[in-house]
């Protein structure tokens, strides 16, 4: 039996030790907003944070997320009040929107690292793949959400 915590809450769910975090959150637990890109770590689409690292799910097998603390996009604020998320929101960053829940919480955790980052600094650490190419915009959401949280 494997326990996952996610957003909080407790999961006991019988699968197979090497099952990937992503299928678990989004075939077992029913969490649908991360998204499942390359299956090889290089997309960040399907990026949570795991004990506050953002960590790519499809990489992490369940047993090495067992007893941990996960949140996905669904738990980083129930109405969308993250200071990342309204910041998303108010530069209109997606576009297509595929990769954008991986996105934001890669910047997430990325601020809390480094609070008032520099353009190269975004670009030196954020690594999420956009195929639509919305990275003005990502860093400028991502200055805007540093401004937010600074108050």
């Amino acid at each position: 039996m494997i326990v996952l915590t996610v957003n909080g809450a407790r999961h006991e769910l019988d699968i197979e030790p090497e099952t990937p975090l992503l299928w678990a959150l989004r075939d077992e637990i029913g969490l649908t907003g991360t998204k499942y890109g390359c299956g090889i770590a290089q997309c960040g689409a399907c990026t949570v944070h795991v004990d506050g690292q953002p960590v790519r799910s499809c990489s992490l097998s369940v047993d090495d997320a067992n007893g941990t603390q996960i949140t996905t996009i669904e738990g980083l604020s129930p109405d969308a009040s993250h200071p990342v998320q309204r910041a998303w929101i108010a530069e209109d960053v997606p576009q297509c929107g595929y990769c954008q829940t991986g996105q934001i919480m890669a910047a997430a955790a990325f601020l809390k690292a480094i609070p008032n980052p520099t353009d190269a600094d975004i670009d030196d650490n954020l690594t999420n793949i956009c195929r639509c190419g919305t990275y003005p915009r990502l860093r400028a959401a991502i200055h805007r959400a540093a401004a937010l949280a600074r108050g």
